[in-house]
This record gives C-alpha cells, structure tokens and sequence, in this order.
C-alpha cells in the first residue's frame, strides 16, 4: 500500500492527493451506450462504479462498452440488409419464372 504524505493547514493534515496528467489526445465522448452503462452502474452497481471511477477506470470501459455495443448493432443490420436483399433477389427470380414458365 502506497504511503501518504499530507501537508498542515492549521489545525488539519490534508493528503498530498496528485492527479494522473489528462490524456495529450481528446478522447471519444461518452455517448448513448455508455451513458446507460455508466447510470446502470451508478444504481445498481454502487460498488463496481466507486471502484472503476477512483481507479480511473471508469470511462474507457464506457467507451469500451459503447464501442461493442456498436458493433454488435452494425453487424445485426448487415444480417438484416442481407436479409432484405436476399428477399428482393427471390422476388425478382419469382417474377421472372412467373414470366417465362407460367405466363409464356
């Protein structure tokens, strides 16, 4: 466990409390997902959040939470724009045959 050194003010000792240096580069917003995670975490998950947050972990595993939720709706809409697709190659095809087989 790391020592603390703490300063007198008065009649008190305040801790000599250093902050990490922010990031050089701006990081990703916090947007809908990880907003969600981070409010879910703050009702239900006290514990976990108080932990994440004071270990400055807190906001990549927003960003990390929003990224994979991302890309689990990007590849369920792929599936769904081929379904569509595949769909309307089918309807083609019918109405071809339909041309050329019972309508000739």
């Amino acid at each position: 466990m790391a020592l603390i050194d703490y300063t007198r003010h008065g009649d008190y000792l305040l801790p000599n409390i250093v902050l990490n240096e922010p990031p050089r580069e701006l990081p990703e917003p916090i947007t809908k997902y990880g907003a969600m995670r981070r409010s879910y975490l703050k009702e239900h998950r006290t514990i976990t959040y108080n932990r994440l947050l004071l270990t400055e972990r807190l906001f990549p595993h927003l960003r990390e939470v929003q990224r994979s939720a991302q890309a689990r709706l990007d590849k369920a809409a792929d599936g769904l724009a081929l379904a569509a697709h595949m769909t309307e190659i089918r309807r083609i095809a019918e109405k071809m045959m339909l041309d050329e087989v019972v309508y000739a």
